[in-house]
């Protein structure tokens, strides 16, 4: 059977029109950038460099992690230093102009959020400190609004197509998360005024947040493990200056025990990121709980 030439044309359109939008390759350093865009952009393919149990400090440029990044129309990191032992190798090898920096399909939290502990002056001796502020801003909470419009904005400028969706999910997620802070901050009022011995300074956003303090750390220096003398350093500690010892499930947690051990003061292990198909919003309520259940026992839901 002969079709004309205009009818094929037709044909041929329509099926061109009809066609499923592809859906977008993201790549991202964190499992909470993962959360987050997957949020604004359900139908993406999005790749984490890292699980919830690896310490995102210290990751290998693996071929695979190469391979994933030459593939992505996007990226999503912390910044701030934080990967800046294995992501300008990724950058480099992957010759992906969309995931190099400068350019509006690679974004950076850490350039978004109000940045903690900036420093005007870094050397060695102070340990593993990050000049350009605290780089774990996953516990920043109230900037996840700011973040929302910016990947949504993100999102629309590299996929125009999609833009109106991308927007009505950015919406969308922004105001589940206002409400959210509003119970949030409600539920953990108990918990303003808590001083705590944590490990690194991981959860510094979460404390500010909160309005809970961080007396001493772990460690003797950021980035420089536990060690016994400095460990015996904070059994001088006066007992009522501090109410638990925190650490986060990708850090050792033998120096945790060994100082609950001496002064008796509770040991908390706190998620570092979401776990697999977990949101940020369930990440939040988790820590929440897991900080009321040892240190305001009346006060859970």
């Amino acid at each position: 059977m002969r079709f004309k030439k205009s009818t094929l044309f037709v044909t041929v359109s329509a099926a061109i029109l009809s066609a499923p939008t592809m859906a977008l390759n993201i790549f991202v350093c964190e499992p909470e950038w993962k959360a987050l865009l997957a949020a604004h952009a359900p139908e993406a393919t999005i790749y984490s460099a890292t699980t919830a149990l690896q310490d995102p400090h210290y990751v290998q440029a693996r071929p695979s992690l190469i391979a994933k990044m030459r593939q992505a129309d996007m990226a999503m990191c912390s910044g701030a230093e934080l990967e800046i032992g294995w992501l300008p190798m990724l950058q480099a090898r992957s010759s992906n102009p969309a995931v190099q920096n400068n350019t509006q399909s690679m974004l950076y939290a850490s350039e978004i959020v109000s940045m903690l502990d900036t420093h005007d002056h870094v050397d060695r001796s102070m340990g593993d400190i990050h000049a350009h502020g605290n780089p774990h801003v996953q516990f920043a909470a109230n900037d996840m609004l700011q973040l929302s419009r910016v990947v949504a904005k993100r999102l629309g400028s590299i996929d125009p197509d999609n833009a109106l969706a991308y927007q009505r999910n950015g919406e969308a997620f922004r105001e589940n998360w206002r409400h959210k802070l509003v119970e949030w901050e409600q539920r953990a009022e108990p918990l303003r005024g808590m001083q705590v011995v944590s490990y690194h300074a991981t959860y510094r956003y979460l404390f500010d947040w909160l309005k809970m303090g961080q007396v001493a750390d772990l460690e003797p220096k950021p980035g420089i493990s536990p060690t016994t003398a400095h460990l015996q350093s904070l059994t001088k500690l006066d007992p009522a200056s501090f109410d638990a010892i925190i650490y986060s499930s990708h850090q050792n947690q033998r120096p945790a025990n060994w100082l609950h051990q001496q002064t008796q003061k509770p040991v908390i292990q706190l998620p570092l990121t979401v776990s697999e198909g977990q949101s940020l919003d369930e990440l939040y309520d988790g820590i929440l709980d897991d900080l009321l259940d040892v240190l305001a026992q009346p006060a859970k839901r």
